[in-house]
């Protein structure tokens, strides 16, 4: 049995276990220029990828164009990735999180809809607001901005946000913090101070 048809068979156990030597494996072969090596890529990663990247751009089509535009793409980018940086996995939606922030600030899109901004008391922004949070929103210094996002928008766990930031999971905690004072202060200055349910009176 050749290697090609071993890498084949490997496809359905790389899959479901995200095996790292079969996914390096891979990776070592697109860097070469192998074709079979990003399609085991892809069926691997694209259905993680396009899930994350609906949660972003919050449209099921505009996710599948970008995710096709960064396989497209990733012969091209895969140079730049050191396994000793960082898991395959994480790399890639790093790159495909780029690529939708780049969509979307393409045509001026920030995905605040779902953001809900919390107090101590359990309450949240009434969703009649939307429209003064996403002014208030636009105004954040850009990396609370993108921690809230990831955090609320995206679902990512504070973990899971300092390995995309590569940043440490106190940062994270800290700019998530920062950034919903910052958004609550800037929403009193707006004349649109939260209205909080079951918050304590």
């Amino acid at each position: 049995m050749g290697p090609s048809r071993d890498f084949a068979l490997s496809r359905r156990a790389a899959e479901t276990s995200g095996n790292s030597h079969l996914v390096l494996q891979a990776v070592k072969r697109v860097q070469e220029g192998d074709s079979e090596g990003l399609h085991f890529l892809y069926v691997r990663y694209v259905a993680d990828m396009r899930r994350y990247l609906a949660s972003i751009v919050h449209d099921q089509h505009e996710a599948e164009d970008i995710a096709q535009d960064v396989f497209a793409k990733l012969i091209t980018r895969i140079g730049k990735y050191q396994p000793q940086e960082a898991p395959f996995g994480a790399w890639l939606m790093r790159v495909a999180r780029n690529a939708a922030l780049d969509h979307m600030r393409a045509r001026r899109v920030i995905p605040i809809d779902e953001v809900r901004v919390t107090e101590p008391g359990g309450g949240e922004i009434d969703r009649g607001r939307t429209s003064d949070l996403r002014r208030a929103f636009e105004e954040l210094p850009d990396d609370q901005r993108e921690v809230l996002i990831l955090r609320h928008v995206v679902g990512l766990s504070p973990v899971e946000i300092a390995n995309t930031l590569k940043k440490t999971e106190s940062s994270v905690h800290g700019l998530h913090h920062r950034g919903r004072r910052t958004l609550r202060a800037k929403l009193v200055e707006m004349g649109a101070a939260p209205v909080v349910r079951g918050a304590p009176g």
